[in-house]
């Protein structure tokens, strides 16, 4: 007979990546501030901060920052 083998068939919980919400926003006396412009296209979602550009990460909307 073949030696009984024990598997573990339950693997751990993969999590994924947390959003850090709150790098996004800064406090200023009493108000909240957001650091990110939100997209244009697509409301409530914030644009990504690059060396060059802005860009949405849902749309693909890009604005282009300008050299100088």
């Amino acid at each position: 007979m073949a030696a009984d083998k024990k598997t573990s068939s339950k693997q751990g919980k993969k999590s994924g990546k947390t959003t850090k919400l709150w790098k996004l926003y800064e406090i200023q006396g009493d108000k909240i501030v957001r650091k990110n412009t939100f997209s244009p296209k697509s409301s409530g979602d914030f644009m990504a901060n690059h060396k060059d550009r802005l860009v949405c990460g849902k749309t693909g909307y890009t604005e282009y920052k300008k050299k100088g």
